[in-house]
């Protein structure tokens, strides 16, 4: 009888905690990732943290707020709407920009104002869709 072998999924590990999962990013990409969380935790200290869509998520009265990760080549912020990402055009061209998704390299994080502008424009956004 042959014995079975799993693969493990190619990419990163799937980590079940938001401290395992920083704990699992590359050291550069760690202090980026924490600082944006810091400045995401301070723009809106309610809401919730846990790990969805192996990205480290974001909620506000059970609504998604926005998810944080990394790449091999850059950490991102996902979720913004895309009006957001209009509006502060001149704010983020320094950024890769799609959809919703503002993709940062590990050496340049967002600054602590601009992701507090952004999660107040998303809290905003979930309170008037009630």
């Amino acid at each position: 009888m042959a014995t079975r072998t799993t693969k493990k999924p190619a990419g990163k590990m799937q980590t079940k905690t938001v401290a395992d999962y920083l704990a699992a990013a590359p050291k550069d990409k760690r202090a980026a990732l924490k600082k944006v969380r810091n400045a995401i935790k301070a723009a809106a200290p309610k809401a919730t943290e846990g790990m969805s869509y192996g990205l480290v998520g974001f909620k506000h009265n059970g609504k998604r707020l926005v998810y944080l990760g990394y790449a091999k080549t850059h950490c991102a912020l996902y979720g913004s709407t895309g009006q957001f990402v209009e509006a502060h055009a001149a704010e983020l061209r320094a950024y890769d920009l799609s959809k919703g998704t503002i993709r940062f390299r590990a050496d340049r994080p967002l600054p602590d104002r601009l992701v507090t502008k952004m999660i107040k424009a998303r809290l905003a956004e979930i309170e008037s869709a009630g």
